[in-house]
Formats: structure tokens, C-alpha cells, sequence
């Protein structure tokens, strides 16, 4: 099979993300979380005292170097766009709700792929549910459903969220009393900050340059035919497989995983409220923060979204718990019935945005 030239730099760009975030996991990430959008927006929401949960409060650099890595690099090839005014209402509230279906399998797209990786089986149920949200919203686009065009706006509209990531760093270095962060839990375990900050640096140029998108690549597969989005997670996969075998960091089951819980039916259910919704923004929380610091205001829009999903997720109490051990039981963990109400009613809330704007698509035509 001849390999095109996007599938080679996607490939190389997935293996180099792969080995990045196993990297990261030895310099002091959580375990099987060297990179997830979901989570570190999350931290970055109590981190900026949106939620008072203790466990998951830090300013995660990675984030901040995702955004101006993308916005960087675009820069520098002129391909800064700035544009918006495509339903930016629903993109938020969508935002939300991504989120919400991502905390309830504890993970976005990127880190199922990096939980699987490590021999986490319970990332294959939300790999599962997360292929069946993309195909039902698929069928939605076969259809006609589309968020609509966005316009051309002012470049500093474009540049806004770049310049509040700079403003953001640059606290955290210069004020940090003025940020929460975790003692104990997941937020309290990090790599140092400029690695931190030069891996997200690393990985928005490969990410912009490649277009990289889970999401997208289920997406093309499904009307297309195409695969060549999806060699980018397969070659990252590999990698941070081998990654793990040599380090030792390896655990093939469902119990007792890191930072996971085996409440299989919310695993599925949770990341299919991530697939359907990442297919109607048009890509999936990595693709939304380059899309930003591309100067796509509408993905800042919904960046804000996934931000607030966070904090409504935990000052709600709807995010999904950690399998765990209590006095020598060991404990299936899984999400409230708060929880299961909400994934609940985002899938509802997005079927009806599917149907409404696909009916009113084709009225238009």
C-alpha cells in the first residue's frame, strides 16, 4: 500500500505525541494521563477556582502550550484565520456538554487512546461508545446538519484567546497565590512546568501541521472511506504502548486502573456523548483548542463550553469516580445518579439540536 505524505506526517506526529505523553506520565503526570484535554481543562477550572474540588485543581501548562503552539506556528505559515459567527450559543452549550459526557468516562478522546495503551480495558468500552456517537452523528451530516459558516472577523477577535493563555501563564508565574492548586490527587501530580509547557508547545505545531483529530478521523472513515486521519491515534497508540511495556507502566485488565472506573454501561454512554457531539462541532476537544489558536473564535466559544462543562460537572456533582479500594473491598466506582440523569439528557439535548438543524437545513435549501 503506497502511503501518502499526509499519512507519513501523521503518523510520525502520532508517534512522537505517544512517546511525549508516556514522557510525561515518568516526569510526574498522573498515571495514563500524560495528555487529556478533558482532564486538564478540568484541573484548569479549579485551578481558577471555578469548582472547590480539592483532587483536581492545577493550571495545567500543557493547555496553554497547546493554544499558543497552534497559534504560533500558524503564524509563522500564514495560516492565522480569524473567524466566527457559526451558532457560537450552541457551540457553547454543546462545549458543555462534551465535557459532561467526558467526566463521566473520566477522559477525552486522547486520553482513551492513551489509557488503552496502557492496558486499560474499560477505554475500549468508551472507544466503543465514542465510535457510535461519531456514526450517529454522521448520519445527522449525511443529512444536511450543519452549526453553519463562519465569517471573516477582526484578527485580534482571533488572537483573544491566545492573548488570555499568555495572561494566564504569565500569573501563574508572577502571582500564584492567586490560583488553587491541589495537595493530594490527580492535580497534585505534574511534570515540571516549562517541560509541561514545551510538550503542549510540541504538540500543538505537530497537531496544527497534521490537522490531527480523532473525531475527524472517525468521521471520514464513515463517509468517505478514509482512514487517513485515524493512522495519526493508531501510530500514536503504538508508541506509547511500546512506551509503556518498557517502563513498566503496562496493566492489561478492567480492575484497578488509574484514574478509571468499569461502570461499563457509563463508560459507553459518556464517551458517545463526546462522539456525537465532537461530530457536530466538527472535531473533538484537541482539534477545538488548534482550531482556536488558529484564530477560529467559535472553537474559543466552545473551549469556554468544555471549560464551564467542567466546573458544572463537579460543583454538581455529575463527574464519573474512581474504582477504588475501602477497607480491603474493592469498590466499583462510576457516576451519581446526578450523573447518569445528565449523560442522560445531553444525549436527548443533542439528538433534538441534530434533528432541529437538520430540518431547518434542508427548509433553507
Amino acid at each position: 500500500m503506497k502511503i501518502s505524505k499526509e499519512m507519513r506526517n501523521l503518523m510520525i506526529a502520532g508517534g512522537l505525541i505517544g512517546i511525549i505523553a508516556v514522557v510525561l506520565v515518568l516526569l510526574g503526570n498522573p498515571k495514563n494521563m500524560g495528555f487529556c484535554i478533558a482532564c486538564f481543562i478540568r484541573d484548569i477550572a479549579g485551578g481558577i477556582k471555578l469548582h472547590t474540588a480539592a483532587p483536581v485543581r492545577y493550571v495545567r501548562p500543557e493547555i496553554i502550550g497547546l493554544v499558543l503552539g497552534s497559534f504560533l506556528i500558524s503564524l509563522a505559515t500564514k495560516e492565522f484565520n480569524a473567524r466566527g459567527g457559526s451558532s457560537p450559543m450552541l457551540r457553547f452549550c454543546i462545549g458543555v456538554m462534551v465535557m459532561i459526557g467526558c467526566l463521566a468516562f473520566l477522559g477525552c478522546p486522547f486520553r482513551m487512546v492513551l489509557r488503552l495503551s496502557a492496558g486499560d480495558l474499560n477505554a475500549l468500552i468508551g472507544l466503543l461508545g465514542f465510535a457510535a456517537g461519531i456514526g450517529c452523528g454522521s448520519f445527522f451530516l449525511a443529512k444536511g446538519f450543519s452549526l453553519g459558516r463562519s465569517h471573516r472577523q477582526a484578527p485580534l477577535e482571533g488572537a483573544a484567546i491566545s492573548i488570555v493563555n499568555v495572561i494566564l501563564l504569565l500569573l501563574v508565574l508572577i502571582a500564584p497565590a492567586l490560583f488553587a492548586f491541589s495537595e493530594s490527587g490527580p492535580g497534585s501530580m505534574h511534570a515540571p512546568l516549562v517541560i509541561s509547557l514545551c510538550a503542549g508547545l510540541i504538540v500543538g505545531v505537530l497537531a496544527q501541521r497534521t490537522r490531527m483529530c480523532m473525531a475527524g478521523g472517525f468521521r471520514d472513515l464513515y463517509l468517505l472511506k478514509d482512514g487517513t486521519l485515524i493512522t495519526g491515534f493508531i501510530a500514536l497508540f503504538i508508541c506509547a504502548l511500546i512506551m509503556n511495556l518498557i517502563t513498566g507502566n503496562f496493566k492489561l485488565g478492567f480492575t484497578s486502573q488509574p484514574v478509571a472506573h468499569s461502570a461499563h454501561l457509563w463508560n459507553f454512554l459518556g464517551m458517545f456523548v463526546c462522539g456525537l457531539g465532537c461530530t457536530m462541532l466538527g472535531g473533538c476537544p484537541l482539534r477545538q483548542l488548534i482550531l482556536a489558536g488558529e484564530g477560529n473564535s467559535d472553537s474559543a466559544i466552545t473551549v469556554l463550553g468544555l471549560l464551564t462543562g467542567a466546573a458544572i460537572s463537579h460543583n454538581f456533582g455529575l463527574a464519573g469516580s474512581a474504582d477504588s479500594v475501602v477497607e480491603g473491598v474493592y469498590k466499583v466506582g462510576g457516576i451519581s445518579t446526578k450523573g447518569k440523569v445528565a449523560v442522560i439528557a445531553c444525549i436527548v439535548i443533542l439528538l433534538a439540536i441534530a434533528c432541529v438543524k437538520t430540518f431547518a437545513n434542508k427548509k433553507e435549501k
